[in-house]
């Protein structure tokens, strides 16, 4: 089917590297089944998966060199291409579910387990290999996993449902807290136009007490005044009681003389003067 495809040298390469690991694949697998000492069909398996790391690596690197000459190739050619390599992945597929069977048969003995793709640890599988994995699965096992997934979303809606009650719970209290604040604010605002109006009160009743005592000021001095001028003329009086400038003043003055009356004849009449 290559061969029937018009590709790039690039891609020309790359495609026949794939069909080399693929050979070595298919005779390591019928190798291994000859194999009955669990630690060389451990060691086996290793092996093969590092061919299939190496196919992995060669399919991404297939497929980027796709793209890079998706535009210059024709549209019928883009699509040849991607069918290649959608073959290339059922393949490469198969020789992963291949793999597991076989070390799950290991791990059932009690031999290690070899980690697919990645020599480490574990990872999670992507989006692309899941369908891979789907496509070699026959319709139970594609039944018994949409299950276990169905189960699983369930969980994650009820998880997310208990999120969001609480969510609206602390949501609900808070705006209760917020409910209160806002009173006690408004309250405090109350409280503020209160103490204005009483400081404006009070500085208009300093002020009125202020004009107040500056009038009796005036008036106590006004009075001071009066009071020293009397105790002065009383003192002056007193020192000189002949003074005739004070003779006038009421209350200080002496006593006029009594005035004598001329005394008539008793043989007067009223008459003769008339």
């Amino acid at each position: 089917m290559a061969s029937e495809i018009q590709m790039s040298p690039q891609l020309e390469q790359i495609d026949g590297e794939i069909r080399d690991n693929f050979r070595a694949l298919a005779n390591g697998f019928q190798k291994l089944d000859k194999i009955k000492d669990p630690n060389r069909q451990s060691k086996q398996l290793e092996e093969l998966t590092a061919k299939m790391r190496e196919c992995k690596r060669l399919i991404k690197e297939y497929d980027r060199e796709l793209k890079d000459d998706e535009a210059r190739n024709s549209p019928e050619l883009n699509k040849q291409l991607n069918e290649r390599k959608q073959s290339l992945i059922k393949e490469l597929n198969s020789y992963v579910t291949l793999r597991k069977t076989y070390t799950t048969s290991l791990a059932a003995a009690g031999n290690k387990r070899v980690e697919l793709f990645d020599g480490a640890g574990s990872s999670e599988p992507t989006a692309e290999e899941n369908i891979q994995v789907a496509s070699s699965m026959s319709n139970q096992e594609l039944i018994d996993a949409g299950k276990r997934r169905m189960d699983e979303t369930d969980q994650a809606i009820e998880r997310s449902k208990l999120v969001v009650e609480q969510t609206i719970e602390v949501g609900a209290q808070t705006g209760v807290a917020l409910k209160g604040q806002t009173e006690q604010m408004g309250r405090i605002v109350n409280d503020l136009d209160t103490i204005q109006f009483s400081i404006k009160k009070a500085s208009q009743l300093v002020k009125e007490i202020g004009r107040r005592v500056a009038t009796d000021k005036c008036i106590m001095f006004f009075l001071f005044l009066v009071v020293c001028g009397v105790v002065a003329i009383i003192i002056v009086k007193i020192v000189n009681p002949g003074n005739k400038d004070i003779r006038d003043i009421p209350g200080l003055a002496p006593p006029a003389p009594a005035r004598r009356l001329l005394s008539l004849p008793a043989n007067y009449s009223t008459t003769t003067l008339l």
